[in-house]
């Protein structure tokens, strides 16, 4: 067995802490990667906190994974010692089911084995996230990362990145596509990046006008203060897609009254209560409502691909491992721009 620091959450109520455990010996479809960078996602803080009711400890978080591969398995064929790779959401699921047929395992209808808070195929060995020196994964599920990018600007694609990629790639946005996206943060701040890189017009809708200015930098044409009620009336009917990343309780029946006719909002942030409401926010215009997760190895490796060819890259605070419950408390107060990234290295 492979021993690995980490750092981890022991309960739903303390601190995370420094942990030692043991990663399996690379078998022989196993690619073993020693961890450069890992990105702090706020379903970290989520899970940490059992805020979703389904935690398991002791922890291990982190899910946006990117490092140089140590070693392989005898029957490995994509990649080799020196190799920088990735991993994303998750670690293996079912392979035989019809979602991991069309190249959708994050819906895996037997059993997703999520980085970290979940357990392997066999329901039982529980896995460990990337908040650790190293990890060991099956080669159909690690990600091929172009060596050439900044690693740690790298790392959130494979969460962020690809949560509003995939999207924005379903509905086809592009040149001539009124985008609004709801939220600059983590997941925000990549949805403009990537919608204006695909051409589209992209609208910043915050309640803080704070924001504005990096939002422009960051590549949005324009920008709606939403606690102005006049910017309602001016938006009206106007957006062809929104991509709603917004993790706090608000009126989506009201920003469904911006789509005009046929518009899309799709959800991707996670509020702690159910959302309300009314139908005639959909019914009028035949407006939709949809959701999405994350995306499959294939289409995050299209979005790696895709990103690394237009040069699409998060903004990151670069953290030492013994600040991430500073880095927890600083994200709760919206205090980061636009994602903490943790040196491992540190550990």
């Amino acid at each position: 067995m492979l021993e690995t620091k980490s750092y981890a959450a022991k309960s739903s109520t303390t601190p995370l802490a420094p942990f030692t455990f043991s990663r399996r010996e690379v078998g022989p479809n196993d690619v073993h990667i020693e961890i450069a960078y890992c990105g702090v996602c706020h379903s970290d803080i989520h899970q940490a906190r059992n805020e979703w009711g389904s935690s398991t400890y002791p922890m291990v978080p982190g899910h946006e994974i990117v490092g140089k591969v140590v070693n392989v398995g005898s029957h490995v064929k994509r990649f080799k010692v020196g190799d920088t790779a990735g991993v994303g959401c998750f670690v293996d699921s079912c392979r035989d089911c019809s979602s991991c047929h069309d190249h959708e395992e994050q819906f895996c209808e037997n059993h997703t084995s999520f980085t970290y808070s979940g357990t392997e195929q066999d329901r039982t060995t529980p896995t460990y996230g990337g908040y650790s020196s190293q990890i060991v994964v099956d080669e159909n599920y690690v990600l091929n990362i172009a060596p050439n990018l900044p690693l740690e600007r790298v790392a959130p694609l494979l969460c962020a990145g690809i949560t509003t990629y995939s999207p924005l790639r379903q509905w086809k946005v592009g040149k001539g596509t009124k985008v609004g996206v709801m939220g600059l943060g983590g997941l925000g701040h990549m949805a403009v990046k990537l919608a204006a890189s695909m051409g589209a017009e992209v609208t910043m809708l915050s309640t803080s006008l704070s924001k504005q200015d990096d939002a422009k930098r960051l590549g949005a044409h324009q920008f709606m203060h939403t606690r102005d009620a006049s910017a309602f009336q001016k938006y009206a009917k106007y957006f062809d897609f929104i991509i709603n990343t917004i993790s706090a309780e608000h009126d989506v029946s009201a920003y469904l009254s911006l789509l005009n006719r046929g518009g899309v909002m799709t959800l991707v942030g996670v509020p702690e209560k159910p959302i309300d409401l009314a139908s005639f926010a959909l019914i009028d215009r035949r407006r939709i409502l949809s959701g999405s997760l994350i995306g499959g190895i294939r289409e995050t490796q299209e979005m790696l691909d895709y990103c690394a060819e237009h040069n699409v890259l998060a903004d990151v605070e670069v953290i030492a491992a013994e600040k991430i419950n500073e880095a927890y408390e600083r994200m709760g107060k919206s205090d980061v721009r636009y994602r903490f990234v943790i040196d491992m290295r540190t550990l």
